[in-house]
């Protein structure tokens, strides 16, 4: 069983109420708009992290991080990537890789908006853990943690902070 922290859109953000939420978990996955390498660096010293790039992560950033993150957590298929839409409108790049890879979760970031949706098109979970950090439209901070057992994606918190 693994524990799976997951944020988005940081925007340079890592402080001590998301470390207090994220204290538990075993890896931490970043659906990208991370803001930094030093940002990257310090959710790396805190938890092993993996991660994407987003549209706001520039040239080095890039070249650390790949715009799709595919791998399997325990028998789970994941994919994730920052702009990848949410069922029934999915990017046109995502909807290859889901057709192509069959995840049974797929995560996006970009929107800002938190959701769990369950895919019963492509039979997998899509989830969006909305924005962790201080920039942007939302009100509130968001995140998710979640563990991964076997094939079961279970026992699902939603942490929300306001901004």
């Amino acid at each position: 069983m693994k524990r799976i922290g997951l944020i988005s859109d940081t925007h340079g953000t890592f402080d001590e109420a998301l470390r207090e939420f994220l204290r538990d978990v075993d890896e931490i996955w970043h659906a990208g708009d991370i803001g930094s390498v030093e940002t990257a660096d310090e959710i790396a010293a805190f938890k092993p992290l993996r991660a994407v790039w987003g549209n706001i992560d520039g040239g080095v950033m890039r070249r650390i991080y790949n715009e799709f993150a595919v791998f399997d957590c325990e028998g789970v298929r994941v994919v994730m990537t920052h702009i990848g839409g949410y069922p029934r409108h999915y990017a046109p790049r995502a909807v290859q890789k889901i057709q192509t890879l069959r995840p049974k979760l797929f995560i996006a970031g970009h929107s800002h908006i938190l959701k769990v949706i369950y895919d019963n098109v492509y039979d997998l979970l899509h989830i969006n853990p909305g924005a962790a950090g201080q920039y942007g439209f939302h009100r509130m901070r968001t995140a998710i943690r979640f563990e991964i057992d076997g094939a079961d994606i279970r026992n699902m918190e939603i942490w929300e902070l306001p901004r």
